[in-house]
Order: structure tokens, then C-alpha cells, then sequence
């Protein structure tokens, strides 16, 4: 199988890494140059239809896309140790956190991405005063995560999860964009000292 990504900081084929990582998985990320824009070629189109990535693709031509997706087969595939929840309820809470984090985490930090940062100025059209807009709409967003860090040390409960795989590449790729963590939110930068103490958090 071959799995198709980009080195840092770009946060989705980090998330895999991560993952495939944390089970102890070695299988070689294949660059795609997103500065090249090979992410929009028609070989990679027919990969993934979005031209996105991170991209699986597996020996029988079978492509997964959507970072979560590609990372729910290697839970299937390789369970052990489990990073979805074991019982009903925790791949509940699981699912939800992970959602939570893509709309209220990490909506704000795509749009400030897409329509504050320079380096998106020269390859998109921006609404520069809707971008700046996220700058706030993050923080508050960071706030709301640290009254729910109160009660628990992984953003899904006691154990380490997939949601903490999210937030964790969010949280890292908004502070390169220049959204950093406020001090005062002691929550998440204690939780962030721990999530990226884990070797994993290097991949």
C-alpha cells in the first residue's frame, strides 16, 4: 500500500503519521510537493477526486481518503492499542470529540489559513476582514476546550484517542499560522505538554 501526504506543517497527513505511529505501524509516507501543487494534478486527482491529501492506497488499487477515514481502516486492521474507544459509549464520545474539534477547533484555523494568512494571499482570493474574524472565533473556541480539560486529562476522557490525534495537529499548525495558545488557558497547554511528549508527536 502506498500512502500519500506532506511533511510539516501541514496538519492532516500529520494526523496519520501520528496515528500510525502511535500503533506501531512503518509504512513510508510518498510526498506530494503541495508547493508544486502535485495535490491538484490529474495523477493525484484520480487518487482522490478533491486533490487532497493525506491518500491511501491499498494493493488492490482501492483508494481512502479523509484523514479519520484512512485511520478507522488501520484501527480495523490493527487493533491494538485501540485509539477509537474499546466499548460503546467511549467510541461514542470518541466520534464526538473528533467532530467537535474539526467545527470548533479547527473551522476557525482554516479560515484564517484560507483568507488572513500571506502565504494563502498569493494563491487564493481573501476576505480579509472575515479571516481576522477567526483569530477570535479560535480563542473562544481554545476557551470552551479548556473548562471541558478541567474534568480529564485526553480531550475524550482518561485514555489517549483519536481526538487527541486531531486536536494535537490543530492545535500545532494554528500556532505556526501565528494563533498561538493564551497563557492563561493552563488546561490545554497541560494537556498539550502531555500529548506531545509522546514520541508519536514527532512523526
Amino acid at each position: 500500500m502506498i500512502l500519500y501526504g506532506a511533511p510539516m506543517p501541514a496538519p492532516n497527513p500529520r494526523r496519520v503519521r501520528i496515528f500510525l505511529a502511535e500503533k506501531g505501524i512503518e509504512l513510508p509516507e510518498t510526498p506530494v510537493n503541495m508547493m508544486k501543487r502535485e495535490h491538484k494534478s490529474p495523477e493525484h486527482r484520480a487518487r482522490n477526486s478533491l486533490g487532497q491529501i493525506p491518500t491511501l492506497e491499498l494493493d488492490d488499487g482501492t483508494t481512502i481518503s479523509e484523514t479519520v477515514a484512512i485511520c478507522r481502516y488501520f484501527e480495523e486492521t490493527n487493533p491494538e492499542p485501540p485509539l477509537f474507544g474499546t466499548t460503546p459509549v467511549e467510541k461514542a464520545h470518541v466520534d464526538m470529540w473528533i467532530r467537535r474539534i474539526e467545527f470548533i477547533v479547527m473551522s476557525p484555523v482554516g479560515n484564517y489559513w484560507r483568507h488572513a494568512h500571506p502565504y494563502t494571499a498569493r494563491l487564493l482570493t481573501q476576505f480579509k476582514d472575515f479571516g481576522e474574524s477567526n483569530r477570535e472565533a479560535y480563542e473562544n473556541a481554545l476557551k470552551w476546550l479548556d473548562r471541558e480539560l478541567e474534568a480529564r486529562p485526553f480531550v475524550a476522557g482518561e485514555a489517549y484517542t483519536m481526538a487527541d490525534i486531531c486536536a494535537l495537529s490543530t492545535v500545532d499548525f494554528a500556532t505556526w499560522i501565528g494563533l498561538p495558545v493564551p497563557d492563561d488557558l493552563a488546561n490545554v497547554r497541560g494537556w498539550h505538554e502531555r500529548v506531545s511528549a509522546r514520541p508519536s508527536a514527532q512523526a
